[in-house]
């Protein structure tokens, strides 16, 4: 069984930068692409950004490019995602997820994921 235990959300002002962190236990991620969505209120869970196993690619949702980035440690098996020039349509719960496949794909549909984590609320004020 794996958990994903994200933090790092919070309250910013347009322009600010936050920085989320995903924790994984119970077993060793870094066979595994790994990747962020959110889910705004009223709306469907978005992927945001995805990672292969090696970090050697990545891939970002269109309305992200440029202000964010994913990386991973896999010796801490951990994952991030830098989050710049934040904007008020970024507002929304932040989940971690897990791709237990071992096909190097980052898939953007939610369902290719198995494990997820409870999520952290990003809030951008204008």
């Amino acid at each position: 069984q794996v958990q994903l235990v994200e933090s790092g959300g919070g309250l910013v002002q347009a322009g600010d930068s936050l920085r989320l962190s995903c924790a994984a236990s119970g077993r060793s991620v870094s066979p595994y692409s790994m990747a962020w969505f959110r889910q705004a209120p009223g709306k469907e869970r978005e992927f945001v950004a995805g990672v292969t196993e090696n970090g050697g690619r990545t891939k970002y949702a269109d309305a992200v490019k440029g202000r964010f980035t994913i990386s991973r440690d896999n010796f801490k098996n951990m994952v991030y995602l830098q989050m710049n020039s934040l904007k008020p349509e970024d507002t929304a719960v932040y989940y971690c997820a897990l791709r237990l496949n071992l096909i190097s794909a980052i898939p953007m549909w939610p369902h290719e994921y198995e494990y997820w984590g409870q999520g952290t609320k990003v809030t951008v004020a204008s």
